[in-house]
């Protein structure tokens, strides 16, 4: 999730979140003594589509063997939101639910049986049937809405051991623990520092960690919903960290900051400090073991890299029209999916609907 929408929605928005058709065109006459230009190859590792506005994150059920993506929709006249139903391979349409309210976070279940989105402007969070992709349960927490009646943002969410972790934007945030059996608040975990952005957990240390916008990654006791540590880069910059993903053979820990930092920034897990730092802008972040590489997306240089895990050279890129926003790799490891997010007007109107690519990894 990444980036946000309207004076006060696009603030809250770009605070809370936060990704191609081929179109061909009649070409004016040439003078006959003039060469003809070169055609821009085309990358057949590519399938791209248009496909609505408001795209967010992704989720792969293998047990529906389909690819969801959550929508938002429009912030200008639209209520309420989109989940997408597609063939992971073609990116064809398999099904369609409209929702009431709008969908960024995605998180999936061990089983692939149902998958959870986060309904960040209105504080809550929604179970999905991942086979027919209905709504089965929805939870809005409770809590203080600011002057103007909103409710603290739920961005990211992660299942975890039975229990869903949706981290809040506030200040200072919290991230609220979901019992997955009953749909209930279970817990809350407090002084979470300002606006809880990414959440993930590590199977290494058997801890959660969660970034915020203070430039902290917390480190939670998923058994005791306690903050054991707070990590900072230590070099006295200012950081606002968003996404993580994590090498868990290796034991460190990747985050990106696509405001104040410009860098992805990778942690030792076993000292909580810095050993590298990857300059440029960086959004989402995916780590896959099975290929030992790692996978950015650079929504404002249009741009999606291919790292080498270990050297962290760069592999491959790819470069878009459109902003990349979400990643989610693929269940045979050899699969990348992007959402691209089309730029947004002044009157939190888009300049065309998002996207989505997959990219055959080579």
């Amino acid at each position: 999730m990444k980036s946000l929408f309207s004076p006060r929605k696009a603030a809250v928005a770009a605070a809370i979140v936060a990704a191609f058709s081929l179109t061909a065109c009649q070409a004016p006459a040439k003078k006959a003594e003039a060469p003809a230009a070169a055609a821009k190859p085309v990358d057949t590792s590519l399938t791209q589509r248009t496909l609505g506005d408001g795209l967010y994150e992704m989720a792969y059920s293998p047990a529906a063997k389909a690819l969801y993506v959550a929508s938002a929709q429009s912030f200008k006249d639209v209520n309420g939101g989109v989940i997408y139903r597609l063939d992971p391979t073609t990116l064809e349409t398999k099904g369609v639910t409209h929702t009431d309210l709008k969908n960024f976070g995605t998180a999936i279940d061990e089983a692939g049986n149902v998958f959870y989105t986060t309904n960040s402007l209105d504080g809550a969070i929604s179970k999905v049937d991942a086979q027919s992709g209905k709504v089965l349960e929805r939870l809005v927490f409770p809590g203080k809405k600011d002057k103007e009646g909103y409710p603290a943002g739920a961005r990211e969410v992660l299942w975890h051991g039975n229990e869903l972790y949706v981290g809040r934007v506030a200040d200072p945030g919290y991230i609220s623990v979901v019992d997955e059996k009953t749909f209930k608040l279970k817990a809350t975990i407090k002084n979470a520092g300002k606006w809880v952005t990414g959440i993930i957990y590590s199977p290494l240390t058997e801890r959660i960690y969660a970034t915020n916008g203070a430039g902290e990654i917390l480190v939670i006791n998923p058994r005791t919903h306690k903050i054991e540590k707070r990590w900072t880069a230590g070099d006295g910059k200012e950081y606002l960290f968003l996404n993580m993903a994590e090498d868990p053979a290796t034991g460190r820990l990747f985050v990106t900051d696509d405001s104040k930092g410009k860098a992805t920034l990778v942690f030792d897990e076993r000292t909580g400090k810095v050993i590298k730092r990857i300059e440029g802008d960086a959004l989402a972040i995916k780590f896959n073991a099975k290929r030992n590489e790692i996978y950015i997306s650079q929504r404002e240089s249009k741009k999606v890299l291919q790292l080498d895990a270990t050297t962290y050279a760069v592999k491959n890129s790819w470069s878009f029209d459109n902003n990349p926003n979400s990643l989610l790799i693929g269940p045979d490891n050899n699969t990348l999916y992007v959402t691209l997010k089309a730029e947004f007007n002044k009157d939190s109107s888009t300049k065309g609907q998002d996207q989505i690519t997959r990219i055959a990894l080579k």
